[in-house]
């Protein structure tokens, strides 16, 4: 079977809570990346067989298939099939393998990955309204198995049982701020980000015909370890404050796959092959360790070893993931979220894998390395992987 390479990736602007990327309707944010990913690689987007996007708040102005609505109101082909997918948090990057998996085992020669969420007008929470009473998500027969926590409790319980500590987690939030400030001064992201002109709210609460134009991650700010020291904690006596865990974020991304083969006959230049993804359960209790079995199995179905990976893009949606799938992995660090993550940047959830994948793929390019792997942890207990090898 051909390969299936990446030819280009692109991502939003993250704005923050309420921030300059609020104002937008969540199927315009995802058709613009959808567009430009194609417009970038310069293929037709007749060309593009499926379209699977990722989307965890599927309910207002994300439900009825918040992927396929994209995909029309960018005026992008009817013919296209499109498909919106709720793995948590890790949506985007399950869309993403999934769309792989459509290439790679021939049902197209072309697809797109991608994902959305705008967490400023859909907020955690709003898919279980109180009214009308639609029913919960979990029921007496889940408790009889599994204790029912929320990523609050999973992320303190990691914590306690890896030995990680308040000072622990707010030097790692310390350092995805500064890393994501040098990334930005550097000009690192601005081959993956496309700038967004938002609309401006009138008075009555409508868009305007006037817009903003957002072209930064807007979730950065100045940090110290003092002022870290001196948040409250998320829940008592915890580890994690608002200066440790991932942002509600808005944003978008996209990538735009393809067998090896329908590159050449383009002529289009791949940026990555994806060499293997992954989709692993884990303790749902805990529920957000995933990342740690995700990538033993992407490196031992590889036959490589964590020495062999250039660069890491794994969520920060809590400190304590990370540095608890660290203690598992013995990574190097220097080569982990290299340009700063979720703590500094966002985490629009259903987008953010797409936002990953664009980070790993642009920087292996940047950087001229040879293998990335990006992994998230999922609420339930699951975890993605991709690992990915530089063309």
């Amino acid at each position: 079977m051909s390969d299936v390479v990446i030819v280009e990736a692109v991502r939003s602007p993250l704005g923050k809570r309420n921030g300059g990327l609020s104002t937008m309707h969540s199927i315009d944010l995802l058709g613009a990346v959808q567009a430009e990913v194609l417009s970038r690689a310069g293929v037709d987007p007749a060309e593009v067989g499926q379209v699977v996007g990722g989307c965890v708040g599927q309910v207002g102005m994300q439900t009825m298939n918040v992927t396929r609505n994209a995909w029309l109101a960018a005026g992008l082909p009817l013919e296209t099939a499109a498909t919106t997918v709720d793995a948590q948090c890790g949506s985007s990057q399950q869309a993403t393998n999934l769309a792989f998996a459509l290439v790679k085992s021939g049902v197209v020669d072309m697809a797109v990955g991608c994902g959305v969420e705008i967490m400023s007008r859909v907020p955690m929470g709003a898919t279980i309204p109180k009214d009308p009473p639609v029913g919960k998500p979990v029921n007496k027969n889940y408790w009889k198995h599994h204790e029912f926590t929320s990523q609050f409790d999973g992320a303190e319980r990691i914590a306690r049982k890896w030995g990680i500590t308040r000072g622990d987690v707010d030097d790692f939030a310390k350092m995805s701020q500064d890393r994501a400030a040098h990334a930005w001064s550097e000009g690192r992201f601005e081959a993956q980000v496309l700038p967004i002109d938002a609309p401006d709210m009138g008075d009555d609460g409508k868009p305007a015909e006037t817009t903003h134009r957002i072209d930064t991650d807007e979730g950065m700010r100045e940090t110290t370890l003092e002022a870290l020291a001196g948040l409250k904690p998320n829940m008592p006596d915890g580890v994690h404050t608002a200066g440790s865990s991932s942002q509600i974020s808005d944003g978008a991304a996209a990538a735009l796959l393809m067998t090896r083969d329908r590159a050449e006959s383009l002529g289009v230049t791949p940026k990555a092959t994806v060499v293997d993804t992954c989709l692993v359960g884990s303790d749902p209790v805990l529920m957000l360790t995933g990342p740690i079995a995700a990538t033993r199995k992407l490196l031992d179905d590889s036959g490589l070893s964590m020495g062999d990976i250039d660069i890491v893009e794994i969520n920060e949606a809590f400190a304590s993931v990370v540095l608890a799938w660290e203690q598992e992995l013995k990574p190097d660090m220097d080569t982990v979220n290299p340009n700063g993550g979720a703590i500094a940047l966002g985490h629009p959830l259903g987008g953010t894998g797409a936002v990953l994948l664009t980070k790993a793929v642009h920087e292996l390019e940047r950087a001229q390395a040879e293998h990335a792997i990006v992994t998230m942890c999922c609420g339930g207990g699951l975890g993605t992987g991709t690992l990915l090898r530089r063309i």
